[in-house]
């Protein structure tokens, strides 16, 4: 099977992996402290072949899509289940750990990134913007609705508000900041 984007994983053997499974060509993250030289080349490479961004199912892979999806956000996102991802002796989770099967599978399912960014706007992200809890909370929640169009809701139903009419974060992250500003002025 022959895939004609740039597949980006975290490491030497993701890509090892990635070669048993497909006919693909990989750019390595090298780890979670993705370089503006690696940004750069999976720039490039969305910009004339398409990239598909295939982390391990954990925190710091998250962490890697997240940082990827900030500066390329026109990506498609493949994801294995931990299940697909864990070695046989059970202490390692990775893309180097799942079978061909498996990553042909995942990648048969890339995602746009429109979908996964606003699976990304969690509970947590709505209480460290002040939108759950504290003195101007409802004001926040009410503001930040007017600028997405959705609307004042409380917490709970911010959350699924953000969910239904699939707000990305980026436009989440505009909004709240814009709401931050008007609060400083």
């Amino acid at each position: 099977m022959k895939i004609k984007e740039v597949i980006v994983v975290e490491g030497k053997d993701d890509t090892v992996a990635i070669k048993r499974a497909v006919d693909a060509d990989t750019i390595e993250t090298n780890g979670s402290a993705v370089s503006e030289s690696t940004l750069a080349q999976i720039a490039l490479a969305q910009e004339r072949r398409g990239v598909i961004v295939l982390t391990d199912p954990d925190y710091p892979g998250e962490r890697i899509r997240r940082i990827i999806s900030d500066r390329v956000p026109e990506c498609m996102h493949a994801f294995l289940p931990k299940k697909e991802a864990i070695s046989k002796n059970k202490d390692d989770l990775g893309v180097e750990n799942a079978t061909p099967e498996a990553i042909r599978q995942a990648l048969s399912h890339a995602k746009q990134e429109e979908i996964i960014q606003t699976e990304l706007i969690d509970w947590q992200d709505l209480h460290a913007a002040g939108l759950i809890a504290g003195p101007n909370a409802k004001q926040r929640r009410e503001r930040l609705g007017d600028l997405l169009h959705i609307g004042y809701a409380n917490g709970k139903q911010l959350h699924k508000r953000l969910q239904t009419f699939r707000i990305s974060t980026n436009e989440f992250r505009e909004a709240i900041q814009r709401v931050f500003e008007e609060e400083q002025n």
